[in-house]
């Protein structure tokens, strides 16, 4: 299957065989294109960018200036009092028979407007979440509280000890007698050895 050339390549195609004397019926039937668009290539080297589709319109757009009035009034408004995506496409229906609209195509433009409204009205960026990145085998999370257990029916206070990898998600989980200092290098051994990984001098290691 050949793949279509960049118009771009197609245009220096079309004057590089012009200059070597095809016609412009010959070149329009060698690249498959019109007469017009060889033509076009002898008048500038390069093609006009594409205009950019216009967006699409939407059912909501009519009703987005009275979604934007709500949002800057909860700017002001106690947090209670502030409308939640529902609340507002209850509004729409009820005092403005917004009866083609969904909720889902509400609650999306709620979720990205309202933030842009905080910044337009100068009250600080929008809430923004940085996504974590973890490298295998890199980092680690590590728990270890104590824990109530059952024993011979009595009921006995121990440590587990919790090892997760940040990356897989993997963990290792142990019970120990004791919490001090010892036993959470323990329970680092053990996990170590149960992922495979290096187990060394754990003391001077962990800090």
């Amino acid at each position: 299957m050949t793949h279509p050339q960049p118009k771009a390549e197609v245009f220096a195609a079309i004057r590089r065989d012009s200059r070597a004397g095809l016609s412009g019926r010959q070149i329009a039937i060698k690249y498959r294109v019109s007469r017009n668009t060889v033509a076009e290539a002898l008048r500038q080297p390069r093609p006009e960018p594409r205009k950019k589709m216009a967006p699409r319109a939407s059912r909501l757009d009519e009703f987005k200036p009275l979604i934007d009035e709500m949002l800057r009034a909860d700017l002001d408004a106690p947090r209670k009092q502030r409308h939640t995506a529902k609340r507002i496409f209850a509004r729409l229906v009820d005092e403005h028979q917004a009866m083609e609209i969904s909720y889902q195509i509400v609650r999306a433009y709620v979720a990205h407007r309202r933030g842009e409204i905080r910044v337009e009205a100068g009250r600080g960026p929008p809430e923004a979440f940085i996504p974590q990145s973890h490298l295998p085998g890199v980092e680690a999370e590590v728990d270890f509280g104590d824990v109530t257990v059952r024993i011979a029916g009595e009921q006995v206070k121990c440590f587990l000890f919790s090892f997760r990898l940040s990356y897989s998600g993997k963990a290792v989980h142990r019970v120990l007698a004791t919490g001090g200092q010892e036993a959470f290098f323990e329970g680092h051994v053990h996990a170590f050895r149960v992922l495979g990984g290096y187990v060394g001098d754990i003391t001077s290691t962990i800090s």
